[in-house]
């Protein structure tokens, strides 16, 4: 958890995608993620958290399904959403913090 608070904190905005293993829509989720980073590059970190693993960053950030988007920059979240979106979704959201 210390590594995650570290890396929130940074300059670079960080869109975390709390997911799980048996979830539909956070498969469906996967390759526009990975869209997501091959377009961004190093100007957005991405964090993936399994849920079932990292119960404790579940619960901090009040997880409640799945798959959960969170925003940050500089440690605040700029952004939350849950269930599936499409890239332009995203990146609308993405740019506003950039």
């Amino acid at each position: 958890m210390s590594e995650f608070k570290k890396i929130i904190k940074g300059d670079i905005p960080v869109l975390v995608d709390f997911h799980a293993d048996w979830c539909g829509p956070c498969q469906t989720m996967e390759p526009i993620i990975n869209d997501i980073k091959a377009h961004y590059g190093n100007q957005l970190r991405i964090l993936k958290v399994n849920v079932d693993t990292q119960q404790k960053a579940a619960q901090k950030y009040k997880i409640r399904s799945v798959p959960t988007f969170l925003l940050f920059k500089q440690g605040e979240i700029q952004w939350r959403s849950a269930g599936v979106h499409s890239r332009a979704d995203l990146k609308a959201e993405i740019n506003k913090v950039l």
